[in-house]
């Protein structure tokens, strides 16, 4: 145990100063963005009539927006070589969409208002990702990849339970909250300003053509490719986390409370992900996705059969788990498989493809949940993550993915 834990903490020490930077800003957007996100589904249907379905649509309608975009950013980051410029953007984007929840008189604004910030979140996450594995040695990868998802969960998670206080500092005025959500946002586009420095003597060559052309897609190799299948199957099994809000809701949660479930869920999700990462960095990095996997399928198995609040909240933390076995991990596996010279566009590909599946999910998660209740949309979630496992499993037979 001391010997793990001594490995983890030399690994903290060489990870470079700008992904801690970079770390720092995920920790306060995220922050920023989750005292909305937690009120925001009950906001929509409680006080603006919105349905399950409307939820889930502009849910998955802002995800895909954000990774169509993420494909765009990836390969102009590749073929400028100025990753922290387009974060920088991005970011600013994000932060001066904050003040439109406050101001939305109807459904429809804040569907435009969650359009436009995840159109900032297309526009920083592939560089900002790119950024992470130019200044990270292959022998860091995972730990800084996994590094930079606690620090951005530890927003996730402050950012709700900062929500709860304001709910009752404000006596329940949601609108005032998401005024105050605005502040985190500035800051984090001051210290990516200040704080982070984009490598100049190890910047990757620049490519030959434009990324997207098929030369330069076909150039990504049948590693990368194979990470994009497992990766965009996996995000089929998954929908918005806002339908774990608005369980805990139907099983008797009080709505100023709501926020804690995402307060849970990403205390065990930051707490998972760096030692993780720093494990996969030893050379196994398909062990914790097939955790991952079954983290979820027994999650979605108890939150489609719960009628209490102490089980939709086991639940609700071994959803937390999932997310921690395996979101860094594919960071990391993308940052291993691609060239270097395309690691914008390889992670643009990656969160294009995951980001539509994400849509599909929580798309048929909000129809399934108008038709037959909650028990059907997590059920439809287990049964998506068990072929995912089954693949993963075949994969695993006949081509491991490693650290390199």
């Amino acid at each position: 145990m001391s010997g793990g834990k001594t490995f983890s903490l030399t690994r903290l020490r060489q990870i470079h100063s700008s992904v801690w930077a970079l770390g720092v800003v995920s920790l306060l957007m995220d922050f920023s963005s989750e005292m909305i996100h937690a009120l925001l589904p009950i906001y929509l249907v409680g006080a603006m009539g919105a349905s399950m379905a409307a939820v889930g649509a502009i849910e998955g309608v802002a995800e895909a927006t954000a990774s169509i975009v993420k494909i765009f950013s990836g390969a102009v980051s590749d073929w400028f070589g100025r990753r922290k410029l387009l974060a920088v953007i991005g970011y600013g984007l994000a932060a001066a969409t904050k003040p439109m929840f406050p101001l939305a008189p109807n459904v429809a604004w804040i569907t435009t208002a969650r359009f436009l910030d995840r159109v900032g979140k297309g526009v920083r996450g592939a560089p900002r990702d790119a950024l992470v594995a130019d200044v990270t040695p292959p022998h860091l990868r995972g730990a800084a990849f996994g590094l930079r998802q606690s620090l951005d969960t530890v927003g996730a998670f402050l950012g709700p339970a900062v929500a709860v206080l304001a709910m009752w500092w404000t006596f329940n005025d949601i609108r005032m909250v998401f005024w105050i959500a605005a502040i985190p946002a500035v800051l984090a586009v001051l210290v990516l300003a200040l704080g982070v420095s984009e490598p100049v003597a190890t910047r990757p060559a620049r490519p030959a053509r434009f990324p997207l052309h098929i030369a330069e897609l076909r150039g990504l190799g049948g590693a990368f490719w194979l990470v994009v299948a497992v990766s965009t199957v996996f995000s089929l099994a998954r929908f918005s986390e806002a339908f774990l809000i608005l369980k805990a809701q139907a099983v008797g949660l009080p709505d100023a409370l709501a926020p804690l479930v995402l307060v849970a869920m990403n205390v065990v999700y930051a707490a998972a992900s760096y030692p993780v990462g720093a494990f996969s960095d030893r050379g196994d990095r398909i062990t914790p996705l097939i955790a991952g996997l079954v983290a979820l399928i027994v999650a979605d198995a108890t939150l489609a059969f719960s009628e209490t609040l102490p089980v939709v909240s086991i639940g609700v933390l071994l959803w937390g788990l999932h997310m921690g076995l395996t979101q860094g991990l594919l960071a990391a596996l993308v940052a291993d498989s691609a060239p270097a010279a395309l690691r914008g566009t390889a992670f643009g590909v990656f969160n294009l493809t995951g980001g539509v599946a994400l849509l599909v999910a929580s798309l048929a998660a909000g129809e399934l949940w108008d038709a037959y209740g909650p028990w059907a949309t997590f059920t439809a979630g287990g049964v998506c993550a068990a072929g995912s496992l089954l693949g993963l499993l075949i994969i695993q037979k006949k081509r491991h993915f490693k650290a390199h």
